[in-house]
């Protein structure tokens, strides 16, 4: 993806992207390298981050990137799965390896895990706040009003569809911001998924009237994360 620099008002970065305090002693990746293979791409996004932010999901990021992989493989076996990294997580990891193993039953694609929601929602709203500071400029230390995940192959052809697609007409970004920058450069003026690293990870970043993040782990995982305005009644929402 098209590295750009932020012209927006640097104020809205001087603070951690996930909890708003003023401590903004680390940098933070995202997405997480846990969710990326080797080598990395060029000029990952980076948002400054307090160590407690930073640091706190750290286990929960190794326990969705293993759990993405273990899906995508329909087996729980190390020999199964594609990402070196993971193999050799679950390798230098029992526990997680046999949670994950006690979570999954049957077998190949009709196979099913019981997953830990709070784990998974913990690492995709870090993920969605980083991507709405860096890439909008806004900051969303809030709640948001509605996340949502869910496995894209369970999407109906419709629901993936809008998944996919961003509406037509959406407000233009904090002025400066790189999604200002990419939608003023846009043929179509309208926004576009960013591709981090191709079958990996992609996202997409919009405002109309909510800041609305999408993110897609390893063609696996989709998700969409929205905070509305108190002021503003929320739209109508598929959630797949």
């Amino acid at each position: 993806m098209d590295q750009l620099n932020n012209l927006g008002d640097e104020r809205q970065v001087a603070f951690c992207a996930h909890c708003g305090s003023g401590d903004t002693e680390t940098r933070d990746h995202v997405p997480s390298r846990v969710l990326l293979d080797e080598p990395f791409p060029d000029n990952l996004p980076v948002v400054a981050a307090c160590r407690v932010c930073n640091e706190g999901v750290s286990d929960d990021e190794e326990y969705v990137a293993c759990l993405v992989e273990c899906a995508r493989a329909g087996s729980v076996a190390v020999e199964d799965l594609e990402r070196a990294k993971i193999k050799r997580l679950l390798t230098e990891k029992p526990k997680l390896a046999a949670r994950l193993a006690d979570a999954y039953s049957g077998a190949g694609r009709a196979g099913r895990f019981v997953v830990e929601p709070e784990r998974i929602r913990s690492v995709l709203l870090k993920l969605a706040r980083g991507h709405a500071l860096f890439e909008l400029n806004e900051p969303q230390t809030d709640e948001p009003s509605s996340l949502f995940f869910a496995p894209l192959a369970s999407f109906s052809r419709a629901a993936r569809e809008r998944f996919e697609s961003p509406p037509a007409r959406v407000f233009w970004p904090e002025v400066g911001s790189r999604g200002m920058q990419r939608l003023a450069t846009s043929p179509t003026r309208t926004p576009q998924w960013l591709v981090v690293q191709p079958g990996r990870y992609r996202y997409l970043t919009y405002v109309d009237g909510s800041v609305v993040i999408r993110v897609v782990l390893s063609e696996c995982l989709a998700c969409e994360v929205v905070w509305t305005p108190d002021w503003q009644t929320a739209p109508e929402r598929h959630e797949g």
